[in-house]
């Protein structure tokens, strides 16, 4: 922990003296104020510091809400680690809107091109799977379409659980087996709409 502070107080130090990284001492105020509101380790908040700067040296951050993008670093790095936040938890401790954080967050996603591992969604396949009695095979193919989302960058923003719910029901649909998008929606305590408004886009990636 001590490691930590003092390499971002070293970061927020030079952020001082040269004016293309004032904004760092901001950002990373807003890092410390949120780190243990969030339980989050060491790691975590280095990771989302390296990626900050990252957008910094891209440019990325200028007209945009620096709470936005170091809120959406964050959550970069909380996926990255496979530490398990949303991004609905982020805006409310940072005060920013979701939209515009899941915005910031694909823009990371895609000029940075990071690596995000899909295991949330993966992970909550089996959690859905589970609660109605989907097929292994099922399983197996919604898995597939949850990794060509991530390979096509579609899935950034997206709430891990709404995917892994219309994933399941694309495959559903595909394996002939008879689970409506209520079903899939109730079970993932998530919403019809949400399930059809992500329809849509994973469909167009099948096709």
């Amino acid at each position: 922990m001590k490691k930590t502070l003092k390499r971002l107080r070293t970061w927020d130090s030079r952020s001082q003296s040269q004016p293309i990284d004032r904004n760092l001492k901001q950002a990373f105020s807003e890092l410390y104020r949120v780190k243990d509101k969030l339980v989050l380790s060491d790691s975590v908040v280095e990771k989302a510091a390296y990626i900050y700067r990252k957008a910094l040296e891209k440019k990325m951050v200028r007209g945009r809400s620096i709470s936005a993008m170091i809120g959406s670093a964050l959550y970069a790095a909380c996926r990255e680690v496979e530490t398990p936040r949303t991004l609905k938890e982020i805006a409310e401790i940072m005060n920013i809107k979701k939209g515009d954080l899941a915005a910031c967050y694909r823009k990371l996603v895609h000029e940075l091109d990071l690596k995000i591992p899909v295991a949330d969604s993966v992970q909550n396949v089996a959690r859905i799977a589970s609660k109605i009695g989907i097929s292994e095979k099922t399983k197996r193919y919604s898995i597939e379409i949850l990794r060509k989302a991530e390979e096509n960058k579609i899935s950034a923003g997206k709430n891990p659980m709404s995917l892994a719910a219309t994933a399941l029901y694309i495959s559903c649909l595909k394996m002939g087996e008879n689970h409506t998008q209520r079903d899939l929606a109730e079970a993932a305590n998530v919403t019809e709409v949400t399930i059809r408004n992500r329809y849509k886009g994973l469909l167009e990636l099948l096709n």
